[in-house]
């Protein structure tokens, strides 16, 4: 088991008003994480409750708006887990009545889905919880227990195969299978159930074509021509796919300079392993064209572990000229915008964004290649 470093700032959080929501894809170990708490606040004397909101015995004992119908179930537990709790109608209501009657209980409520669990809770709750991401396993978690020189001898295993709990670290037969598995899991369980989804060709057709782009800039008119749906159909089964914490998108950085690219977005996975499935790719880099988008791809999301792990609030975005000069990846915080440029070999070369850093002041464009990553995201 690896350390999670969202645990941290959950316990920082524990027993002062608020519902706790751990949002994350399936199998990323908000199940283990959630348990693990339960586990250490049983030691100190709590009595914990743990319920599995996928079961339909739950369901009906939950979905009520009756306090003392809820408070007969949950009797005098003070520290309870509603895994899955999208499952539960209405769950934005029930936890209402939970955190202001019984102010006295802690709820840690998981979701495998923003899509359905924000659009339950966020009204009733609003000023009422504290929401945290649980992503794969990132390199400072997988830290805790190797030192970098194992990690770096690793590296080209985690571009083909990702960081899933239950991936990393497998042979390389069972990770393909495993992840197979997690994949088939996301679409079919997560994904088609939501907003009545019935063409499950043309979303997984979508999901190969991005996996497909990752590191371009993604036109949806483009994407509807070649799937034959409107621009508006993609741009809704993304947002979806978003939601589902399967791809995350940046959007370009943009201050109205002449032939600057703006309202534009690239799209990008969050675990190699997943992509890798879909597109049933899992050669070695030697073998494969796509070794710099799988390098950008695994820096940009890393970054993003590593600035929630650190509690860094940044604007991300990427950068592009339509006369070809580009930045990868743009954090703007503090009146500052850093830039860097991703090359998975350190002999590699870039063009430096001339006008870029003419054009923005306290700017700078740095190269992250495989030898320096690690101050980069640890």
């Amino acid at each position: 088991m690896f350390e999670r470093s969202i645990k941290k700032h959950i316990m920082d959080v524990l027993y002062k008003g608020k519902v706790i929501v751990i949002y994350g894809a399936r199998r990323t170990g908000k199940t283990t994480l959630s348990k693990e708490i339960l586990k250490e606040q049983e030691a100190q004397g709590k009595k914990v409750l743990y319920l599995n909101c996928e079961s339909l015995a739950v369901k009906s004992k939950i979905e009520t708006t009756n306090e003392l119908a809820l408070k007969d179930f949950l009797g005098d537990y003070n520290f309870v887990v509603l895994d899955e709790a999208q499952n539960i109608d209405n769950i934005g209501l029930t936890l209402k009545l939970i955190v202001d009657t019984y102010p006295e209980i802690q709820i840690i409520a998981t979701g495998s889905s923003s899509f359905d669990l924000v659009n339950k809770i966020g009204e009733p709750l609003v000023g009422r919880a504290r929401e945290f991401k649980l992503y794969p396993l990132s390199i400072s978690e997988i830290k805790t227990r190797q030192d970098l020189f194992t990690i770096s001898g690793k590296l080209e295993n985690i571009l083909r195969f990702g960081t899933y709990p239950s991936v990393y670290g497998l042979s390389e037969a069972d990770a393909i299978k495993e992840l197979d598995d997690i994949a088939s899991k996301y679409l079919y369980k997560d994904i088609l159930t939501f907003d009545n989804i019935k063409n499950s060709k043309v979303l997984l057709d979508l999901l190969k074509l991005l996996a497909l782009q990752v590191g371009n800039e993604v036109s949806f008119s483009e994407i509807g021509q070649q799937l034959e749906i409107s621009r508006q159909t993609v741009s809704k089964y993304i947002d979806l796919l978003e939601k589902c914490f399967i791809v995350f998108s940046l959007r370009s950085f943009s201050r109205n300079l002449r032939k600057e690219i703006g309202k534009s977005r690239k799209v990008y996975f969050y675990d190699l392993g997943i992509r890798n499935s879909i597109i049933e790719n899992f050669n070695t880099l030697d073998k494969r064209a796509d070794t710099g988008a799988l390098w950008e791809n695994f820096c940009i999301i890393e970054r993003l572990k590593y600035n929630q792990a650190k509690g860094r609030f940044v604007n991300k975005y990427f950068w592009r000229m339509y006369s070809g000069q580009e930045v990868d990846y743009i954090e703007e915080h503090s009146g500052q915008l850093d830039g860097f440029e991703f090359k998975y070999s350190e002999k590699a070369k870039i063009k430096t964004p001339s006008k870029f850093l003419e054009t923005y002041d306290n700017s700078s464009v740095n190269v992250v290649n495989s030898q320096n990553i690690w101050s980069f995201i640890l």
